[in-house]
């Protein structure tokens, strides 16, 4: 993912799902002078990690 997607999706008024390693995750902040991100799984609220930011994928929500 992009730096610039990632601030976006920060300032967003929603959640739009973002996957770390197939794991659903929030973005809690980015570190754009080093290119990481501080993520939680959805799931393991208290499971914070400093992840790379380009390892980060959106996912799209599946239309019914």
């Amino acid at each position: 993912m992009e730096k610039q997607r990632v601030r976006e999706i920060l300032e967003a008024p929603n959640l739009i799902q973002v996957d770390y390693a197939g794991i659903p995750v929030y973005i809690q902040s980015v570190a754009e002078d080093n290119g990481t991100a501080t993520v939680f799984p959805l799931d393991e609220m208290d499971h914070e990690q400093m992840v790379e930011i380009s390892r980060l994928t959106e996912t799209v929500p599946e239309k019914h």
